[in-house]
């Protein structure tokens, strides 16, 4: 019997939910209004829409009071659902289902000493000739550098590999891979992972990527203190430059990351621009591929997936594995530097989430992952709702009017804006104290979000695009 594709689906499914959810809300305030419950200026049609477009009072204090119970509720009940699933994986003892349990390997590995920590990193990379100088310095500076270097040199036709020999790292060249970045690291991986020991740890990092200092230390010392655990992500800031699209990116990250903190490392995505990865996690879900896990047996990434990061850390948490981001381990990755390639990016990226989701199903791992969408999918109709008032406001009034309270919600909106990227300097606050060209940037990815939905729904095959960088004088005179 064909197994039924959810993939295709899980998008619509999102929209249809929150599309109900929002309808439900409209009805709820347009009949408050039809009630007498709102202050209005003139008579309600269409389930109050005139009422509500044109109330100019503040809400009343009982749903004011809902809106905020609401919201804490469900935030609380996230949050103690994720908890209580942590909780009962650490303390699984199943080792079919989730052989990755921190209580199952603490048992495995007591009173063993499996050697100090080693890291052998992989780089996969496709005619990255300008930026892996970069990238290698960075590594190779290290205050604890790694014990093996290997760039995965995947169908190139520049100088990347003559890079890589000239700072004295090893070279391993993809043999007829058709599976971009996941089809080549599998290849190395098979090579590389039955060598590795229980203190063997795995990086893998992005070419155009560089560690901040103390980077491998922090990570290394993390694995060192804790068996369990299985991996560490670093948590990635934009590089300079690229103008104001540039900013947009760097101000995005710097949340981004903030979020993380905040959540003491629990992290959502294992960053693929630079993690590392306990050599026994990764053989345990090549053993789970084409059974519990999604993709081919054998395989660590499942190269049907568009975000194999997404896919690797929704897989390793499967299996019960502990994953952390902290807040030492940080690295500056590239920015898209138009918008045509930002909106390639940002599809694949959707895209993945999503067909992921569809993928594993509706799972006590995948919770998280369902209400993050859910979240986003809310988000832009709570969005394109807000702007859609402002634009019939100032299209039906005659004269301007002040509407202190709602010039208060924006004030304190504005105000967080500027608080989350304070760490990144004078332009991002700037940027984030004007709040409209950030609004306006957070529609564009509402778009994509849009987009992303409907071409999984149709199943429109998914483009990947490859940034090329332009090559630095002397860097192509090292290469040649």
């Amino acid at each position: 019997m064909k197994k039924w594709d959810f993939s295709r689906w899980a998008g619509l499914s999102i929209a249809a939910i929150v599309s109900l959810a929002g309808g439900l809300l409209w009805f709820a305030v347009a009949a408050k209004v039809q009630d007498g419950g709102g202050a209005t200026t003139s008579e309600g049609l269409l389930l109050g829409l005139w009422s509500v477009l044109y109330d100019t009072q503040a809400p009343s204090l009982s749903a004011m009071l809902a809106a905020v119970a609401l919201a804490l509720l469900l935030a609380a009940g996230i949050a103690i659902i994720e908890r209580r699933i942590t909780a009962r994986y650490r303390r699984s003892t199943d080792k079919t289902s989730t052989p990755l349990a921190p209580k199952i390997i603490m048992a495995a590995t007591r009173g063993v000493f499996a050697g100090p920590i080693t890291i052998t990193v992989l780089i996969p990379a496709h005619n990255e000739e300008a930026s892996l100088p970069d990238t290698l310095d960075s590594l190779l500076s290290q205050s604890q550098p790694p014990d093996r270097v290997i760039v995965v040199a995947d169908n190139c036709t520049d100088g990347t590999e003559h890079i890589a020999a000239a700072r004295g790292v090893e070279v391993f060249r993809s043999v007829e891979n058709v599976n971009k970045k996941a089809g080549a690291l599998n290849q190395a991986l098979a090579m590389l992972l039955p060598g590795q020991g229980d203190n063997d740890v795995v990086m893998i990092m992005d070419a155009d990527t560089q560690l901040d200092d103390g980077f491998l230390a922090a990570a290394a010392s993390r694995f060192a203190n804790d068996r369990a655990l299985m991996a560490v992500g670093g948590l990635f800031y934009g590089e300079p430059g690229h103008g104001l699209i540039g900013q947009f990116q760097r101000n995005e990250y710097i949340r981004y990351s903030r979020e993380l903190k905040r959540r003491r490392g629990r992290v959502f995505v294992l960053t693929g621009t630079a993690s590392l990865f306990r050599a026994a996690g990764l053989r345990a879900v090549a053993a789970a591929r084409g059974g519990a896990l999604p993709g081919i047996h054998g395989d660590v990434y499942d190269t049907a997936a568009l975000t194999e990061d997404n896919e690797l850390t929704i897989a390793l948490k499967s299996l019960g594995a502990l994953v952390t981001s902290p807040s030492e381990c940080t690295v500056v990755t590239e920015l898209m530097p138009t918008w045509r390639t930002l909106w390639n990016q940002r599809l694949r990226w959707q895209r993945g989430a999503l067909e992921n989701l569809g993928a594993y199903g509706v799972k006590p791992q995948t919770v998280r992952y369902w209400a993050q969408q859910l979240g986003i999918g809310y988000g832009v109709i709570a969005l394109f709702g807000y702007l859609s008032l402002l634009l019939v406001m100032a299209l039906s009034l005659d004269s301007w009017v002040w509407f202190p309270f709602w010039l208060g919600i924006g004030a304190v909106f504005t105000l967080e804006r500027v608080v989350t990227v304070w760490r990144g300097g004078w332009r991002a606050r700037g940027l984030a104290v004007l709040l409209i060209p950030e609004l306006c940037f957070d529609m564009f990815l509402d778009f994509v979000y849009l987009k992303g939905i409907f071409d999984s729904a149709v199943g429109r095959r998914a483009a990947w695009t490859h940034l090329q960088h332009e090559v630095q004088p002397d860097v192509e005179e090292v290469g040649r």
